[in-house]
C-alpha cells in the first residue's frame, strides 16, 4: 500500500470489525465495490471499450488486437449455432491454452451456451465421466488427443467433434516445423466420418453465415464447468455462474492496481482452471493487459520470453518456480520491470518463500513473490497478499467482498481470532454448486446456525489479530497419532530446513498400536545421493523442532514425488503405495 493511498484509507475508514480485521487494508471505495451483472462476454467487451486496438493474445509471437479477437469470437459464435449449439447446451473444451480455446469459451458465453472445460491429459475413463455428467453435445479437442479418446466418445451425447491443432494461430515457420516433427505422426479420423471436423472447416461454416446470435444471458445463468476433486478427492463438475467469473476478475483487479493496459502476463497455468482461465485469461484481458500464452511448459521458451517481451505479471506453481531457479539461463535474465509474480495453487513453505525472494532480488526485482488461496469451488484465489499483508508463510488477506470464518470442524462454532479451525468462506465468487451432485454441494456450502450459508474448504488455518490468514493444511492430510493431531506441514516444514533437502511430502501410515504414525518422503537437491548422515541430520532436526508424537516413523528417499495433473504433489498416490505394500 502506498504511503498517500494508507494515509487517506486510515483518515475515512470506519472503526474496523474485530471479526473482520483484513478490511482495514482496503479503502471506503475498495470495501464498497459493485459486482457486475452482465455476462462475461459483455464484461469483457465493455471494460475495453474503444481501445480494440490493443493487443490482447501473444501466440508464439503472434499478436492479436482486441479488434482480431472479438472478430474470431464472433465467427466461431455463428459457427457454433450453424451446428446445432442453444441456449443452455454444453460444448466441452478438452485443449491447451491456445486462442482457439478461448474463442470458443467466450463465444460460448455471447449465445448463452456452457463451457465445459476439461483437461487434455485425462484418462478415457474421465473423459467419458465428464462427458456423461455434463451431457456435452459438441466436443473441441486438440488433435493429438483423438487416439486416446476415439474409442470413448461414441459412448456419450456427442455428435460433432472439432480436432484443432496447436499449430492453428502459431507463425508459419512453427507451423512447418510443429507439421514436420508431431503432426505428421498423429493418427486421425477418417475422412468419411462425419463425426469429426477440423477447425478450418467448423470455422467456415461461421464465415459463410452472416447473422449475429447473441443470446440474453443473465448474471446467475450457468456459464462454465470446472472440474476438480473437491474436498473428497472424487471428480465433480463445478458450476460458475457469470456472476463469480466476473466478480473474481473484479476482485483481482484491486489487488494489481499497479497494473496499466498494454503491460504484459505470461499465462503458463491452463485454462481448464479457474486459476489459470480467471485469473490469467479474463482478469488480464479485461484489464487490456497483452496476454502471451503457452500451451504448454517449455523451459526455453520459458526464458525467451522473460528475456524478450520482459513481462510485468506471471503466475504459477511452486515448481515453476523451482524449474526458473535451477536453469542456469535465467542466471543474467532481468526482472526488473515485475509489478507482481504471484504463486498459487500449492502451498509455500517458508525457506521456499525466502529463495524465491532472493532469486527475485538477485535478478534485480523490487518485488517479493505474492500468494493467492483459493478452490475451484470459489473459481481460484479468495485471499491474496499485497504490499503490507505478504508476511512469510501467510496467504494474505481475504480479497474485497469476501468473508473468512475459521471454525471447529465438528461443531461449526465460529473460533476466535487467532485460533486454528477449518477455513470457511463467503463471497460473490462462490460456486452454484457441484454438477448431479446436491449430496456434495450441501457437505461443502453448509448453512450455519444463523442461516448464514458458507464455503466449508477442508482446509486447516487461522486468523492472526491483524487480519492476515495462515494455512497450516488440508484437514484430510490430519493424522492422528496416539490421540494427537499431527499437521503433515509442520513435519515439511522442519525437514525442508536442511540445506540438502528439495522436497518434501509426509503422510500417516496405518500403525499397529498409535492407529497411524508419520512417515517422511524426502527428495535431495540435484547431484546429492542419500546417505546415513544425512538421514541423521534430518531426524535430528525433526528431534529439536517437533513434539515427540509429531516426529515421522520412518523416512524414505526418492528421486522424485508424483505430481497431480495441476502439478501439486499428490499425497495420495503415496498413500495408495503404502495400501499396497501393506497389503503385499
Amino acid at each position: 500500500m502506498t504511503p498517500i493511498r494508507d494515509f487517506f484509507t486510515r483518515l475515512f475508514k470506519k472503526k474496523p470489525d474485530p471479526n473482520a480485521p483484513w478490511l482495514e487494508y482496503y479503502s471506503r471505495k475498495e470495501r464498497s465495490i459493485k459486482f457486475t451483472k452482465k455476462s462475461i462476454y459483455h464484461y469483457l467487451v465493455d471494460e475495453v471499450g474503444e481501445d480494440k486496438d490493443f493487443i490482447a493474445l501473444n501466440y508464439f509471437g503472434n499478436r492479436f488486437s482486441y479488434n482480431e479477437f472479438f472478430h474470431n469470437i464472433n465467427i466461431c459464435a455463428r459457427a457454433l449455432r450453424e451446428y446445432g449449439v442453444k441456449d443452455g447446451d454444453v460444448v466441452t473444451i478438452c485443449m491447451p491454452n491456445m486462442p482457439e480455446a478461448l474463442y470458443v469459451f467466450y463465444a460460448c458465453n455471447k449465445i448463452g451456451a456452457v463451457a465445459d472445460m476439461v483437461h487434455p491429459l485425462s484418462s478415457p475413463e474421465q473423459i467419458l465421466h465428464y462427458l456423461k455428467d455434463s451431457k456435452s453435445r459438441i466436443l473441441f479437442l486438440v488433435d493429438f488427443d483423438y487416439d486416446k479418446f476415439k474409442d470413448v466418445i461414441p459412448n456419450t451425447l456427442i455428435y460433432k467433434t472439432i480436432l484443432v491443432s496447436p499449430k492453428e494461430s502459431m507463425p508459419i515457420g512453427l507451423t512447418v516445423g510443429y507439421t514436420l516433427t508431431r503432426s505428421l505422426f498423429m493418427k486421425r479420423p477418417s475422412l468419411m466420418d462425419n463425426n469429426y471436423m477440423s477447425w478450418k472447416d467448423f470455422i467456415a461454416s461461421g464465415i459463410m453465415n452472416k447473422k449475429n446470435y447473441e443470446a440474453n444471458v443473465k448474471c446467475e445463468d450457468l456459464a462454465l464447468i470446472l472440474h476438480s476433486g473437491g474436498t473428497t478427492g472424487t471428480p465433480k463438475g463445478i458450476m460458475i455462474s457469470n456472476y463469480s467469473f466476473n466478480a473474481m476478475a473484479q476482485q483481482s483487479a484491486v489487488n494489481v492496481i499497479d497494473v496499466r493496459p498494454k503491460d504484459k502476463i505470461v499465462t503458463i497455468l491452463p485454462i481448464f482452471h479457474g486459476f489459470g482461465l480467471g485469473v490469467c485469461i479474463h482478469t488480464p484481458l479485461c484489464l487490456k493487459v497483452e496476454t502471451i500464452l503457452m500451451p504448454e511448459y517449455d523451459a526455453n521458451r520459458f526464458y525467451k520470453i522473460w528475456k524478450n517481451d520482459k513481462p510485468h505479471v506471471i503466475l504459477g506453481v511452486p515448481t515453476l518456480w523451482e524449474g526458473m531457479m535451477s536453469n542456469p539461463k535465467f542466471d543474467h535474465v532481468d526482472m526488473s520491470q515485475l509489478k507482481y509474480i504471484i504463486s498459487g495453487g500449492d502451498h509455500l513453505t517458508v525457506m521456499e518463500e525466502t529463495r524465491i525472494n532472493d532469486f527475485l532480488h538477485k535478478h534485480g526485482a523490487h518485488v517479493n513473490i505474492g500468494k493467492g488461496y483459493g478452490m475451484t469451488e470459489s473459481v481460484a484465489a479468495t485471499c491474496y497478499t499485497f504490499p503490507g499483508t505478504n508476511e512469510p508463510g501467510s496467504i494474505g488477506i481475504p480479497m474485497v467482498g469476501n468473508k473468512y470464518l475459521i471454525c471447529d470442524p465438528e461443531t461449526q462454532e465460529a473460533l476466535p481470532i487467532g485460533e486454528e479451525g477449518e477455513i470457511c468462506v463467503q463471497g460473490p465468487t462462490l460456486m452454484m454448486g457441484y454438477l448431479n451432485n446436491k449430496k456434495e454441494t450441501d457437505n461443502v456450502l453448509r448453512k450455519h446456525k444463523d442461516g448464514s450459508i458458507w464455503l466449508h474448504t477442508g482446509d486447516i488455518g487461522y486468523i492472526s489479530p491483524n487480519g492476515v490468514v495462515y494455512y497450516t493444511q488440508r484437514l484430510k492430510r490430519m493424522i492422528v497419532v496416539s490421540g494427537f493431531n499431527v499437521y503433515p506441514s509442520q513435519i515439511e516444514e522442519v525437514i525442508s530446513k536442511h540445506k540438502d533437502v528439495d522436497k518434501v511430502c509426509v503422510i500417516g501410515i496405518p500403525h499397529q498400536y498409535k492407529m497411524h504414525v508419520p512417515k517422511a518422503y524426502v527428495v535431495l537437491k540435484k547431484g546429492i545421493e542419500p546417505t546415513a548422515k544425512i538421514k541423521k541430520e534430518i531426524i535430528d532436526l525433526c528431534k529439536q523442532s517437533l513434539s515427540v508424537y509429531s516426529l515421522p516413523k520412518y523416512y524414505e528417499f526418492k528421486t522424485d514425488l508424483p505430481k497431480t495433473l495441476y502439478g501439486k504433489i499428490d499425497y495420495k498416490k503415496l498413500e495408495k503405495e503404502e495400501d499396497k505394500k501393506k497389503k503385499k
